[in-house]
């Protein structure tokens, strides 16, 4: 919700301090290992430059490993809306989420999140075009 509120502050508080990040599958990023002040950072332009996104979380399966970690496999569903010239203005990813979270003295936070990705469908490029200078729009 943070992600699609543009509530950024929530968005952060979702994360440990640091975090490794991992869209190699489907976006060919390599995975990275990061503070979640610049996970959050590096998020927040590219969100906030399409009209709008929906990110639905479902069938969460949560596995502990001990009292402080835990894993979360969860489907998700992906959507980013962005009016332009190079065709459909929707994209949507499908895949899972697999999430290791730790707890802190805050509570439980996301350590590592792998996003795999089962289809896109949808203008790929839209992806681009939300961080085009003239912000993608026709």
């Amino acid at each position: 919700m943070g992600t699609d509120f543009r509530d950024w502050e929530l968005f952060r508080s979702c994360f440990a301090d640091e975090l490794e990040v991992d869209f190699s599958d489907g976006f060919g990023q390599p995975s990275v290992r990061l503070s979640a002040d610049d996970w959050v950072r590096l998020t927040a332009p590219r969100m906030e430059s399409f009209t709008a996104t929906q990110h639905m979380i479902t069938n969460l399966v949560i596995t502990f490993d001990g009292d402080d970690r835990a894993t979360c496999v969860a489907y998700v569903r992906a959507s980013h809306h962005l009016p332009n010239g190079t065709g459909d203005s929707d994209q949507i990813v499908y895949g899972y989420y697999t999430n290791l979270f730790r707890r802190t003295p805050d509570g439980w936070r996301i350590a590592a999140l792998k996003l795999t990705a089962l289809w896109m469908t949808g203008n790929f490029g839209i992806f681009q075009a939300a961080l085009a200078p003239q912000g993608g729009t026709s």
